[in-house]
């Protein structure tokens, strides 16, 4: 790992985001609250944020970062699904990795509660997608 020791603490922030692409079937019964494996939306979030506080744990040169606030805010949208995490620490090192880890965690867990919505008749899944994941922002210090 890089030798952080001798930088300051800080306030960071980041806000990541991604997209699942699925069904309009699927959707809805998201919406309805009806999905085998449970409540989607909710069980997402809480995914994110695991995600953000395991990072280090996932990636071998993350350090471990003592997470302060993470915010997750899911968007039903016309052809799927955003999740857009925000994560802050005071530390010697950004979180975008956790923040990026914690949109991931949130849009795999989607996948896996409506991968029975998404097959055809092969079992393949050839109009579901994560998409454009990304770091919308990230600030060191007050700025």
């Amino acid at each position: 790992m890089i030798d952080i020791s001798s930088k300051d603490i800080v306030r960071r922030y980041a806000r990541a985001s991604g997209f699942i692409r699925l069904q309009p079937e699927t959707l809805n019964e998201i919406r309805n609250g009806t999905v085998k494996k449970g409540d989607v939306i909710e069980s997402s979030k809480i995914a994110a944020v695991m995600g953000a506080k395991e990072a280090w744990m996932r990636l071998p040169y993350c350090h471990q970062v003592p997470i302060e606030s993470v915010r997750v805010v899911s968007e039903l949208q016309e052809n799927g699904l955003r999740i857009i995490c925000e994560v802050s620490a005071g530390w010697k090192t950004g979180v975008e990795m956790d923040a990026l880890s914690a949109v991931t965690s949130g849009l795999l867990t989607v996948w896996d509660m409506v991968k029975y919505l998404e097959k055809d008749e092969t079992g393949n899944y050839p109009s579901t997608s994560i998409e454009d994941i990304k770091v919308e922002m990230k600030v060191k210090g007050d700025a």
